[in-house]
């Protein structure tokens, strides 16, 4: 028998509604005995059923929802069942070669992670709960998904906060972690056991083809780079030049092999700055660009750190605007959840304010559709994208 937790009066609306998490303050009283990880039953005050999901005392979201239905068992059908669901999705909206293939609680599947880069799956789990099922979870993507190998990126901080250490390795037999993918026509190579995240940002995969139309025969300049993936989606597109920056050299390094991968090492160059600094003494020395790209990292992980957040892209903003020539194009974006869709658009109206520079919009975007926003999951919605035409 599942552990039954009552919410307090009015504390149960949100969950009803549907939100998948379940916080500490909001549980009144349970029943039965439980360990952190098991499943439990949730109920609002007067005692109506809203879901099932996995406990964990230890951290502030208590009790995730896995299902809504009562009579549901969570075991490997489940699973095989919420994964056969994500991929029908996926195969709908986006091109699968490589893709998010379950993304948290917007695939009802809270605490995991999974990527897909060709064959090769990575995944990471943020949650004891989840941390139960990862032989189940291998074993679909093995049996019933095709993978040649999975390997898992769970070196998360947060993990420690769900009493659970660090870890990351493989999964499967061992294989070469360097997987060469292709993406709007753009070839490159993933580093599933070292680079960022699980190894590369497929969230922009959409916003990446959204700029090939504004960099043909056109100076391009992409701040924070990464892998060079938008800079070597403006060398696809056209362009005449395209500079990348990063801080990271290893980041640097691999940008420059893709752009040999993709012949276009000619015409699109890496080179390690900190973009803050170079983007002012360039801006003394004048020197501008068609089309300016940021896409930095986020300067904000959690409400408590949003006015330093705020003045981060206030400024990385006003110093891009500069780079930019008279009806050129801007392209910026924030990938924090915290740093609201109209916070972000105050801020950089801010930046242009300063700049004396007038924005007129193209296209605003989020997340690629392979990261589904869930609406009463306002977690889900983190990546804001926009494209201007700098007069």
């Amino acid at each position: 028998m599942n552990s039954k937790f009552y919410l307090h009066k009015g504390k149960n609306k949100k969950a009803e509604n549907g939100r998948p998490w379940i916080y500490i303050d909001e549980i009144n009283e349970y029943d039965g005995d439980y360990e952190n990880g098991d499943i439990v039953e949730v109920y609002n005050h007067k005692g109506y059923f809203i879901g099932k999901g996995y406990i964990n005392d230890r951290s502030k979201i208590t009790i995730r929802i896995m299902t809504r239905d009562k009579d549901e068992v969570i075991n490997k059908e489940f699973f095989k069942k919420r994964f056969d669901s994500a991929w029908e999705y996926r195969k709908t909206v986006i091109d699968t070669s490589s893709c998010r293939f379950i993304f948290g609680e917007a695939d009802l599947l809270p605490g995991l992670t999974v990527d897909k880069f060709e064959d090769y799956y990575v995944i990471q789990i943020s949650t004891l709960g989840m941390d139960k099922y990862r032989d189940i979870i291998v074993d679909i993507l093995v049996n019933n998904f095709g993978a040649k190998g999975v390997y898992e990126r769970s070196d998360l901080a947060t993990r420690e906060i769900e009493g659970l250490e660090q870890t990351k390795g493989f999964l499967t037999e061992p294989f070469d972690t360097n997987v060469e993918i292709i993406e709007n026509g753009v070839k490159y190579i993933v580093d599933l056991e070292n680079g960022q995240k699980t190894g590369f940002f497929l969230d922009q995969k959409e916003n990446r083809a959204a700029i090939h139309r504004i960099c043909k025969d056109k100076d391009v300049l992409d701040c924070f780079t990464h892998t060079g993936s938008f800079a070597l989606n403006a060398g696809i597109a056209g362009a005449k030049s395209v500079l990348g920056i990063d801080v990271s050299q290893h980041a640097v390094d691999c940008a420059t092999r893709n752009s040999e991968l993709n012949n276009l090492q000619n015409i699109v160059k890496f080179e390690c700055h900190n973009a803050f600094d170079v983007l002012s003494s360039w801006s003394k020395e004048g020197k501008q660009f068609d089309v300016v790209i940021l896409d930095p990292p986020a300067f904000t992980k959690s409400r408590n750190t949003i006015n330093g957040a705020k003045r981060g892209y206030k400024e990385i903003n006003l110093r891009g605007l500069k780079m930019v020539k008279p009806g050129g194009y801007f392209i910026t974006c924030s990938c924090s959840h915290y740093m609201s869709e109209d916070l972000l658009k105050s801020t950089i109206n801010e930046a242009a304010h300063d700049a004396r520079r007038i924005l007129r919009q193209v296209e605003f975007r989020t997340q690629s559709a392979d990261h589904p926003i869930l609406w009463n999951s306002d977690e889900s919605y983190y990546l804001k994208f926009f494209i201007f035409q700098v007069v």
